[in-house]
């Protein structure tokens, strides 16, 4: 028998939606989440860890990133490859090797202690800091080499000309890239609850343990997920529109 979908009484977030195949009939709740205090409380609190640890890993990483696109971009030969092999080993190894090295491999060599958060926030902030080292240098590469002649002609120095002239546009070039870049980091801060951080994923795991409600949980999740996800775009699109407003002039 084909699988049909019924939706039981008034269309509301308590219905019994019953999905009936054969003879088996599988009822989904949504209740259990909404309420009850405890689970939306955790929900949110996960919510709030998963997107300030996105906000700051995006911050450590992209200062890490412009110094390596930048040592990349200025030649030196024993610092350009000394940057592209810090590139090549974080862009070649698997986030989640990186987040087990850092988060157990690390405090026994150098015998410090550290919160989980925090392990996994030096984590995302060197992970993603090799991916934006790439844009970033993409960035810098394809400038416009009129407008270096032409800051070179009015008598700016190469530093001035790197951060003033140089930088600005190259950012504002790549700024669509270091967006889809930022949502995918936000994404993937849900790996991080393999090692304990009480993240999105982990709140959503701690629910479908006391509900035995995986189909529903995790489609709560996906939910969230999806609309801090729109929300980060919007602030991004405001943020780009603030910085570089000559990029909506027509």
């Amino acid at each position: 028998m084909a699988a049909r979908v019924r939706l039981l009484g008034p269309p509301r977030l308590s219905a019994i939606v019953v999905l009936i195949r054969g003879a088996k009939a599988v009822e989904f709740r949504f209740f259990e989440i909404y309420r009850n205090a405890e689970y939306l409380l955790v929900l949110g609190k996960g919510a709030l860890l998963s997107g300030g640890i996105t906000v700051l890993a995006a911050t450590f990483g992209l200062i890490i990133a412009f110094a390596i696109a930048g040592g990349r971009f200025a030649r030196v030969p024993v610092l350009t490859q000394l940057t592209a092999a810090y590139v090549e080993f974080i862009r070649n190894t698997p986030l989640i090797v990186q987040l087990f090295f850092i988060a157990f491999g690390l405090p026994l060599l150098l015998g410090y202690e550290w919160p989980f958060w925090a392990h996994a926030l030096l984590s995302l902030s060197i992970n993603f800091s090799g991916y934006f080292a790439e844009i970033l240098r993409a960035g810098l590469e394809n400038s416009d080499s009129g407008q270096r002649e032409a800051a070179r002609a009015l008598g700016l120095r190469p530093r001035p000309i790197f951060f003033l002239v140089i930088t600005p546009v190259a950012i504002a070039t790549m700024f669509a890239s270091l967006n889809s870049q930022f949502i995918f980091l936000f994404l993937t801060t849900g790996i991080i609850s393999e090692i304990g951080v009480a993240d999105l994923t982990q709140a959503g795991l701690y629910i479908d343990s006391r509900t035995f409600r995986t189909f529903e949980v995790f489609l709560v999740l996906t939910a969230i997920y999806i609309g801090i996800s729109m929300l980060f775009k919007a602030v991004l699109a405001l943020v780009e529109r603030r910085l570089f407003p000559w990029k909506f002039v027509r």
